[in-house]
């Protein structure tokens, strides 16, 4: 106030004030951005309504800045652009939006997908490659792309299997294939059936000259009525007789003639007639005890069943022997359950695998994580062995449970003197295949864990009693790797047979391959100078019009061996009298096999007497040499007996 006295001429303070404000924030503050330069396409952004600064309370308004020079360089281009390199377009000149491509000249980093330059016609800026994707789908350095492997285990694929319900094996059977052998041995006298052309194939509804033989073929056989229409048309009837045809053979129920029908078709009656009367003359002397749930496994099939008070509950798809090392016949019951079991190798396999497996690869032992014991128990390294000779037979070889185990997960255990049993497999592959002989003796099971859930009831869970071994159970005890033994509160009966022609309570006769060679007494593999042949689908046991197959032709060869006493009693009561030898073959060698090829009947009990001990066919040997026609029938029980497979 005394200045303002003093000097009069001096401002106010609030105008100070304002010229001090004024001059700090100028001061402090940066210069205002310059304008953007105006972008093509895009519209000028509007000015909006100037703000004031505030202070104590009073809003004071901003001083207006002078527009800044527009520099040449970032003038607005109206020129049209120079055309650039592969047709790309120019980008615009400008400040980069959020979100807009970046310039050419600036590095594109991996990160910033969202603001990736991405052409308009699809093509690449430079000639290159966008994030190092191939162009067209070719890969930069010639190799192909590596595909995505999923972890998810593939479905399990089996092979197709029968719906019905009738068990293969019943207390009825031997006297309803008996009768079945009889009729057919009719049809024999009578002259059988005409065969069809080999190069038939009908449909539903097509017209063909061999349609009447079809016809008369479906009668004599039974799956057709007779007195049907004539003609030469595949009617719907007809159709209704070859479905039926195909399911007695184990064929697709498709109602087409094709190549495996076809075959099943031409198979002469005397070789049906034939394996009726063998398959009836190897359940003589059969002891098997029916009861309420018991197991059938019918090698020729490849199959097993599980049955329930006369009813087949399932049928499950299965693996049985190779020619060469055939599955036996076995009549025992079920009295364990295995998770995760070891496998002990036999000597027989030690020999034939597992020696010129490690003469060629010494590691093969450690990659199948099979170990080496002593007498003591003790481990052995494989490697103070001498592979070269036959010194590992001494040890015990022994797998470790595991995925890559030989018997799986599971192992159903029933004594035997064979040394067979069913179990598990990591080779499910094989299961899809409609001929499975395939392994060295013992059952594989497609879908082992239901039939041991099928096994295992009425058995306590593993709660104790009360609780049950359901799904959930079973996969939980073997989800632990432990190995883990469980008795069946109620041993189950179960039997391996051997039946490729059979009949069932219903009147219908059922046919399968003679794949070990048993009903002509000649086993299939056991011949030193036959090939052996892979085993063909149903329906190829013979052809009529071919004169190749060695299998074939001796056993439709011999229609006079069936037609004298093939399917009457008398071949039966002869055959029991060596019915009791059979259970005396105790060896399980696969060296004391002998073929049973010899014709002259001294020789064939010659040979069986060493292995067999005993001395009943002795007395019945004179017997054939005066009707050698009977000699064939004779030899394939006991070809069938000697048939000791080594276990797998």
């Amino acid at each position: 106030m005394v200045l303002r006295v003093a000097f009069p001429c001096l401002p106010s303070a609030a105008f100070l004030a304002w010229v001090l404000g004024t001059g700090l924030a100028a001061a402090v503050e940066p210069g205002a951005l310059l304008p953007p330069a105006p972008v093509p396409g895009q519209p000028q952004a509007q000015a909006g309504p100037s703000q004031g600064v505030q202070g104590q309370g009073v809003t004071a308004p901003v001083a207006p800045m002078p527009p800044a020079s527009v520099e040449p360089a970032r003038r607005e281009v109206t020129t049209a652009p120079e055309p650039l390199p592969h047709g790309a377009t120019p980008l615009a000149v400008g400040p980069i939006q959020p979100g807009a491509a970046p310039r050419a000249s600036e590095p594109r980093s991996p990160e910033a997908k969202p603001g990736e330059a991405k052409p308009l016609d699809g093509k690449p800026l430079d000639g290159k490659p966008l994030d190092g994707k191939p162009l067209d789908g070719k890969p930069l350095d010639g190799k192909p792309a590596p595909k995505k492997v999923s972890r998810e285990l593939p479905p399990l694929v089996i092979a197709r299997m029968s719906q019905d319900t009738t068990p293969t094996l019943t207390p009825a059977t031997f006297l309803d294939t008996l009768r079945a052998a009889e009729r057919y041995q009719a049809l024999v006298e009578a002259g059988g059936w005409q065969p069809l052309p080999a190069d038939l194939t009908l449909k539903p509804g097509e017209r063909n000259p061999a349609v009447p033989a079809l016809r008369r073929h479906l009668v004599l056989t039974e799956d057709l009525a007779p007195g049907g229409p004539e003609g030469d048309l595949l009617d719907p009837g007809l159709v209704a007789g070859l479905k039926r045809f195909q399911a007695r053979h184990n064929l697709a129920e498709t109602g087409l003639l094709g190549r495996q029908t076809l075959a099943a078709l031409n198979v002469p009656a005397s070789v049906r007639q034939r394996q009726l009367a063998a398959s009836a003359n190897r359940l003589i002397g059969s002891s098997f005890p029916f009861g309420e749930r018991y197991v059938v496994v019918n090698i020729p099939s490849a199959a097993v069943e599980a049955v329930d008070h006369g009813s087949v509950a399932r049928r499950y798809v299965a693996v049985v022997g190779k020619p060469e090392r055939a599955s036996p016949s076995v009549e025992t019951k079920i009295t364990n359950i295995n998770f995760n079991p070891t496998w002990t190798v036999p000597v027989s396999l030690i020999k034939k695998d597992i020696i010129p497996h490690m003469r060629m690869d010494p590691g093969y032992l450690a990659k199948m994580h099979i170990r080496m014991l002593d007498a003591q128990g003790q481990e052995v390294q494989p490697t103070a062995v001498d592979w070269s000779t036959e010194r590992a037979v001494n040890y015990t070889l022994r797998q470790d449970p595991g995925f890559d185990n030989s018997l799986g997960q599971v192992r159903i255990d029933m004594p035997n003197r064979h040394a067979v049993y069913m179990h598990d497999t990591p080779s499910k592959s094989l299961f899809s295949r409609d001929v499975r002989f395939h392994s060295s003796g013992c059952v594989r099971v497609a879908d082992v864990k239901a039939l041991v859930g099928w096994l295992l009831d009425g058995t306590p869970g593993p709660n104790g009693p009360g609780s049950a071994w359901g799904p959930m159970e079973i996969e939980t005890g073997i989800a632990t790797g432990e190995r883990r033994d469980i008795k069946l509160a109620k041993p189950v009966p179960v039997t391996f047979v051997y039946l490729t022609g059979y009949a069932t309570p219903d009147g219908r006769v059922h046919f399968r391959d003679d794949v070990y060679g048993l009903d002509s007494g000649r086993e299939t593999g056991k011949d030193p100078g036959k090939p052996v042949v892979e085993p063909a689908v149903t329906g190829a046991i013979a052809q009529p019009a071919s004169a190749k197959p060695a299998s074939a032709n001796p056993a439709s060869a011999k229609p006079a061996s069936a037609k004298p006493a093939s399917a009457k009693p008398a071949i039966p009561r002869k055959a029991v009298k060596t019915a009791p030898t059979k259970p005396d073959v105790t060896s399980t060698d696969p060296g004391t096999i002998v073929p049973a090829t010899a014709v002259p009947a001294k020789t064939a009990p010659s040979k069986a007497a060493t292995p067999q001990g005993g001395t009943a066919e002795t007395k019945p040997a004179p017997k054939p040499v005066a009707k050698p026609a009977q000699a064939a029938p004779k030899a394939a029980p006991s070809a069938e007996r000697r048939t000791a497979v080594p276990p797998t």
